[in-house]
């Protein structure tokens, strides 16, 4: 890293915040314990520079520590160690123009010459005070190189001539608009996705789930008995098997038994049947993830089933009853 020094003749001997910054102070110190105070140094910092005009002076660092409790040159070693801390005066707007290999490979040596012409050296502020920039490593928005930020805002997939118009717009006042400056949403494809395009995709209906894969098919309805002549008693209708207790399987309390009973699982032998796919609906269902596989349940759930709850007891080692 470059050694960085700031600039002491240009920031003169005082500092003040804004009185509208005094909350934001506020809420950042409140974030740490009354001995903790300086770990507030880097947002109030860049607070600091927000309201001394895009940098940070002398007076400025020295505010922060008094703030802060620290001493000056602990202040002065964050500052000039982080790079969003810009250490000389800069231009109302301030353009950090990417220059890493995304996008370099798109086009950011053609915008760097913008610059030197539109603006000049790098961190030459104009005549007008309203421009200046820098060349800076990456900002994160590598899909749409090649990009730069001014100010708070993103300007992506930037050519030569959009970068060219945007400055004349900001040295004059106009409106400019932030993000892609092409025909796209954000990190879309350009013109407009061609995938995921039928609304039902997003209308929540597919994530309804009305049940579980692999469960038993209900019985079909016993057909009518035929008319006779005389009448004669309905047959027994077989009272259903009992529910299997469902506690006995490492990893099911009474909770989560009476929500598979809700479900329609009452049996081992329907968890010793479950696919993967089952496994996982069966989690979205009961509200956790990964469980049902590092606590054995299907392997559980075969034991059980063939009535081998000795052989479970020593294998899974808790044995409910």
């Amino acid at each position: 890293m470059a050694l960085r020094r700031f600039d002491i003749e240009a920031g003169g001997d005082s500092f003040a915040f804004k009185p509208e910054t005094e909350e934001k102070i506020a809420f950042w110190r409140g974030k740490y314990p009354a001995d903790k105070q300086r770990s507030a140094v880097i947002p109030l910092l860049w607070l600091a520079q927000k309201d001394n005009g895009g940098w940070l002076s002398e007076p400025a660092m020295r505010e922060v520590a008094d703030r802060l409790e620290m001493p000056y040159i602990r202040v002065y070693e964050v500052a000039t160690f982080y790079t969003m801390f810009r250490l000389q005066p800069v231009g109302k707007f301030h353009v950090q123009l990417c220059g890493t290999t995304p996008c370099q490979l798109r086009g950011a040596e053609a915008l760097k010459e913008v610059c030197t012409k539109e603006i000049g050296k790098p961190m030459y502020v104009t005549d007008d005070k309203r421009l200046s920039w820098e060349e800076v490593e990456c900002l994160g928005a590598c899909v749409n190189a090649p990009m730069a930020q001014i100010n708070d805002d993103f300007y992506e997939d930037l050519t030569p001539e959009s970068l060219s118009d945007i400055l004349g717009r900001l040295r004059h006042g106009a409106d400019v608009t932030p993000g892609p400056q092409i025909d796209r949403v954000n990190s879309a494809p350009e013109g407009g996705t061609t995938v995921l395009t039928d609304p039902k995709l997003f209308d929540g209906s597919r994530a309804s789930l009305s049940a579980l894969p692999n469960l038993p098919a209900p019985a079909a309805a016993a057909p009518a008995p035929a008319p006779t002549p005389a009448p004669r008693p309905e047959p027994a209708v077989a009272a259903p098997a009992p529910k299997d207790d469902l506690k006995r399987i490492n990893g099911v309390g009474p909770k989560y038994e009476q929500m598979l009973y809700d479900m329609g699982i009452t049996h081992y032998s329907q968890i010793a049947t479950w696919s993967q796919e089952t496994v996982d609906k069966t989690e979205e269902l009961l509200g956790f993830k990964d469980r049902i596989d590092r606590e054995k349940w299907v392997d559980q759930a075969k034991l059980l089933a063939a009535g081998k709850f000795d052989e479970h007891e020593r294998e899974f080692g808790q044995g409910k009853d």
